[in-house]
């Protein structure tokens, strides 16, 4: 059984910026991360939570959706004020809504004279290794992903909300990456599950398909750019194209949204010098979904199903 490894460690290198030094989301600064993962059982399914440590002041943020045929809790109220003030957790399709619950509960608890919260959640389906109508997720877990946020490397592959996903034929999950111009910072994690035909470096790599429901992708974009919220749909919009350079096929009942944010609340920055920040972020989930496949493990769950991990002599023979 081959061993997870990014896919910098298989000679693929995605663009020309330069990566922070995790090449990682983590690597914006203020941006931590926590996830919780259920296997056994008929459960392969987790919650991710990607926490600004300063989103309680609410910081700028867009959202842009490529097919809605999926959920966001909380969009609305993002694209009219054009802020976020929660973290942004990640999860499976019927456990969204437990998982915004639990999220206020969170927050209450940290806020005893909050009336009104506003919780970013969103989702993709992993039923094809999970149980998903048992609707796992508890407050506990929600709550330990959350606590423990960190600014380490977040754990990719089959973890968190990625512990049961799929991507491009193989067994996918959470990804991340990051790049840095004019000493600042875009970093992105995506939770992959989405269909088409793997595509590395321009070429591809087909597999053979995996009969899995709900081809989505959730794409959490950060920075610490000084954009305004118009700027950063701008951001997420591109967030979502990247999706193309992998070799997705958009299909019908893929459910493809990116949500983007900056710890920066300063807005400063010029629309004719966003060249850069769009090949960061582009270039960033690119590699952010390699890694969610190449760091992923062959996995049987519910049904029996099995997802098999892209070999990696597949990846290193393009090189």
């Amino acid at each position: 059984m081959q061993n997870p490894r990014r896919v910098r460690e298989l000679g693929v290198v995605v663009g020309t910026l330069p990566t922070g030094p995790l090449n990682a989301i983590t690597d914006v600064p203020g941006v931590r991360v926590g996830q919780t993962t259920l296997t056994g059982d008929g459960l392969h399914t987790g919650v991710t939570a990607i926490v600004p440590d300063e989103y309680a002041g609410t910081l700028p943020a867009a959202v842009a959706v490529g097919n809605g045929y999926g959920k966001l809790i909380g969009t609305t109220q993002v694209d009219e004020l054009g802020v976020i003030e929660t973290p942004v957790l990640l999860t499976g399709t019927l456990s969204t809504f437990r998982v915004a619950d639990a999220l206020l509960t969170w927050l209450l608890d940290r806020d005893p004279k909050a009336t009104s919260l506003n919780p970013i959640v969103g989702e993709t389906n992993d039923s094809y290794l999970s149980d998903i109508r048992r609707r796992p997720i508890t407050p506990a877990h929600v709550h330990a992903a959350l606590d423990s946020a960190s600014p380490a490397l977040p754990t990719e592959g089959c973890a968190g909300a990625g512990t049961g996903t799929t991507a491009l034929g193989y067994k996918a999950g959470i990804g991340t990456a990051s790049r840095t111009l004019a000493g600042k910072t875009v970093g992105v994690l995506v939770q992959a599950n989405f269909s088409g035909v793997l595509t590395v470096l321009g070429r591809p790599i087909p597999a053979a398909p995996v009969d899995a429901d709900g081809n989505s992708c959730m794409i959490v974009v950060a920075t610490d750019l000084p954009l305004d919220s118009r700027q950063l749909g701008r951001l997420a919009r591109r967030a979502v194209f990247a999706m193309g350079r992998v070799g997705s096929d958009f299909a019908p009942g893929s459910g493809d949204y990116a949500i983007a944010f900056t710890t920066n609340r300063a807005p400063d920055y010029a629309d004719r010098d966003l060249r850069g920040p769009f090949q960061a972020v582009t270039e960033s989930v690119e590699e952010a979904l390699l890694n969610s496949l190449t760091m992923a493990r062959t996995t049987t769950g519910h049904h029996g199903h099995t997802a098999h991990a892209v070999p990696h002599d597949l990846i290193r023979n393009l090189t």
